[in-house]
Formats: C-alpha cells, structure tokens, sequence
C-alpha cells in the first residue's frame, strides 16, 4: 500500500510518512545504502537540511535508485541554514540543487525564526514548489501571515506525546490558516526519554502491532499530522513504511496515549 498524501494549501499533495536524514542518521558512516533501502521499501519522501550536511549523500542514494523509483516519484524536501552576508534564499536554495544533483526539491523550509532574515521572506517565498517553515511558534507565524503573499504550506516542530498539550494551540494556528503540521521527534518518548508514564501505554498498545514506533507514528497520522521518522535498521524501516497498514488506534487508546501523566 503506497505511503498516504495530505493536501497543501498550494495545491500540491505531500506524502503523510517522511525518512529523515537529521540528527543521529547525518552520522551514520553507511546512510547512502541506507537511504537507497529506504527507497526500494517504499519511502518516497525524505527530508534533509542544509545543517544536517549530508545532501549530497541523499543526492546519490536517489541517482542510485532512479532505474527503479525516478525522480518524480520523490517527494524531496530541504532547509537553508543562516544565510551569510550578501546571500538570498534563492543562492541558498542552488547550493543545495548542486549537492542534491537536482533540478528542484519539492519543499523548501526556513529552518528555524532566526534563519528568516532574507530580505523579510520575500525571496524565500519564491523557491521550492511549495515552502514551508521549521520550529515556528505561535508568534513567528503571526508575523509571516499577516503580510505574506503566499502562506507556508507547512510548519515542521518536535511533537510526541509529552509535548501535546504544549502544541495543541499552534495547530489550532495552523488549521486555521490551512499550514500542515508537520512533526519530527515523534519517537522521542521510546528512544531519548525512557522509562516515562506512556511506556506502559505505548507497551500495551503495541501488543496488536510489529513495532512500538509505529504506536506513536500511527498516533500522529491518526492527528493528520506529518510525520518524519528514522532509523538504520533496515527491518525498523520496514515496518515505519507499514504503519499506514495496521489497524486504527481507538479513541481509548489515543485517549490514553494523551493523558498520561508526564
């Protein structure tokens, strides 16, 4: 079963499940046969970065693959670091083309408030198919829409269940103004902070499924929110692209999952 998509407000599709390349994974010694894994098993979007330093890894696990999966089966997205004195968005956004050894990338986000220094947007607002932010709150967002010309189809933040409450009033922002939420970090109850109050939830869960990230993947999709997950295990892969294939968490569950005590 393909990876689901979500509408953007632009008009484009995105698909719902992403393969990051950040964090951990920008070190992994073997991330070109892994990310060319990735691919053959299913994945077609995958999210890199300017900071993450690894484009041109992720460039050659997709010329790789493009007897099998062409470029226009991808969904690629990347993110410019500071600009340096004197550079736009755009000359950013080629350098990126170079590593990617791509005509285009499919999303193109400012990756942190700091970063949105180009000329107050306006040349960011002109690269990518579609454009979107990272780790924009509430007030950085009310900046953007209240004199932007074209909207930010997404807006990528860490989001697992310990962090829900803290979210829940920016995605109300972002329903409103149509911005996909789009998250990262979404495992982080399993494999940065052990031992919380929704292992035990997450454990029982996870009896009718093959892998507990998939709980917690299952969770956020179920919110109609985008997830970007990871790993370098070609069997944990594997099954993160099967997520969409198991069943629906009930509302008791998803209930649970929420109300946890931190």
């Amino acid at each position: 079963m393909p990876i689901p998509t979500l509408p953007l407000n632009d008009g484009s599709l995105i698909p719902s499940l992403a393969f990051g390349t950040g964090t951990t994974f920008s070190r992994h010694q073997d991330a070109q046969t892994t990310l060319e894994s990735a691919i053959t098993i299913g994945f077609t979007h995958f999210d890199g970065a300017q900071r993450y330093k690894n484009e041109a890894t992720l460039g050659a696990a997709i010329k790789a693959s493009e007897s099998s999966i062409p470029r226009s089966d991808l969904f690629i997205c990347t993110k410019y670091a500071p600009l340096t004195p004197g550079e736009i968005a755009k000359t950013a956004l080629c350098k990126s083309l170079e590593k990617l050894g791509l005509e285009y990338v499919d999303l193109y986000l400012v990756h942190t408030p700091k970063d949105h220094m180009d000329e107050g947007g306006k040349g960011w607002k002109r690269c990518g198919r579609s454009i979107g932010v990272s780790n924009f709150g509430v007030e950085h967002l009310s900046e953007i829409v209240e004199c932007a010309q074209i909207l930010p189809a997404v807006n990528q933040l860490e989001i697992h269940p310990y962090v829900w409450d803290f979210v829940k009033p920016l995605i109300k922002v972002h329903e409103e103004y149509g911005i996909v939420t789009f998250s990262y970090g979404g495992l982080s109850p399993l494999f940065r902070a052990p031992g919380g109050s929704r292992d035990p939830v997450i454990k029982k869960i996870r009896a009718q499924l093959q892998d507990t990230g998939q709980v917690l993947n299952k969770w956020l999709l179920q919110h109609d929110v985008l997830v970007v997950t990871t790993s370098t295990k070609v069997e944990r892969i594997r099954e993160y692209v099967d997520t969409g294939n198991i069943p629906e968490l009930t509302a008791e569950e998803v209930g649970l999952i929420e109300s946890a005590r931190n």
